[in-house]
């Protein structure tokens, strides 16, 4: 049977990836300064980061319309789909309002909607496991089965330059304390199995974030033979960096170096980091 994966824009894709018919990207928007943004291929990061450092508030974002999925959900029998976090965005939300649609419209044909509990590379990994699961004719509920349980095995660290847009957005409920306190702290951070943003660590510097973020990983055996992915914003040789700690400390199959979208953006800012296993 035919299948699709479908993904919201804060999943930022390899080049690789977005050339392969079955991935389809839905976007989110971005407002910021006055200007609108549309998170796909015509989205300038540099023109974002411009409008955002500009503004004394933060950028909000807005989830697709049900119906935007239901029509990257045209022209397979198995839709497979993967959002951001329910707790960041209502990416999720819509993405399931449109299944629900899907189901009563056409209910021969197969749809699940993962929560992936995370953004951006966690994503990307959670899109790659669909892909090699389902091209090998694994029939679509133990696709759902394996990639739920992959979801809940995956971790997801990172550590930003700034957390100016997450405070301002008030997606670090959790953090408040410590962020008013501390802003020239730079804080290790992850996301919880229910996907929501947590404290891990806190170093006096961006180089030692990343080390104690790369340590994390050594230490837990469950990176072993895994995947990698390091999204990146703007900071391609900071990236390289943590890709090399990695190769040296760790025992990854491969590693992955991803370049941040819009939302991606809004949410790590100018210098930050994301990494998934």
């Amino acid at each position: 049977m035919s299948f699709k994966i479908v993904v919201d824009s804060c999943c930022d894709l390899t080049s690789q990836m977005e050339q392969d018919p079955c991935f389809v990207k839905v976007p989110l928007s971005i407002r910021s300064n006055g200007s609108v943004f549309i998170d796909d291929h015509t989205l300038d990061q540099a023109d974002l980061l411009w409008a955002m450092r500009q503004s004394e508030e933060a950028p909000s974002t807005s989830c697709p319309a049900p119906q935007d999925y239901l029509d990257a959900f045209q022209g397979a029998d198995d839709i497979y789909v993967v959002t951001l976090s329910a707790l960041l965005s209502g990416s999720h939300n819509s993405a399931e309002q449109a299944r629900v649609l899907l189901e009563e419209d056409e209910p021969q044909r197969n749809v699940h909607v993962f929560n992936s509990c995370s953004a951006s590379s966690g994503e990307v990994l959670i899109a790659l496991k669909l892909q090699e699961l389902a091209s090998s004719g694994m029939p679509f509920k133990r696709v759902v089965r394996e990639v739920e349980q992959y979801i809940y095995q995956m971790q997801t660290l990172f550590v930003l330059e700034s957390l100016d847009n997450l405070r301002k957005n008030g997606r670090l409920t959790k953090l408040q304390a410590v962020v008013t306190s501390a802003l020239k702290i730079k804080l290790l951070c992850g996301a919880t199995p229910e996907g929501e943003i947590c404290k891990l660590g806190q170093a006096l510097s961006m180089k030692q974030a990343l080390g104690k973020l790369v340590d994390r990983i050594a230490a837990d055996p469950g990176h072993r033979g895994r995947t990698v992915a390091i999204c990146h914003c703007n900071c391609l040789d900071r990236a390289f960096q943590v890709k090399q700690q990695i190769e040296a400390k760790c025992q990854a199959e491969k590693i992955l170096i991803l370049e941040a979208g819009g939302i991606t953006t809004v949410y790590a800012d100018d210098g930050g980091i994301v990494v998934a296993y």
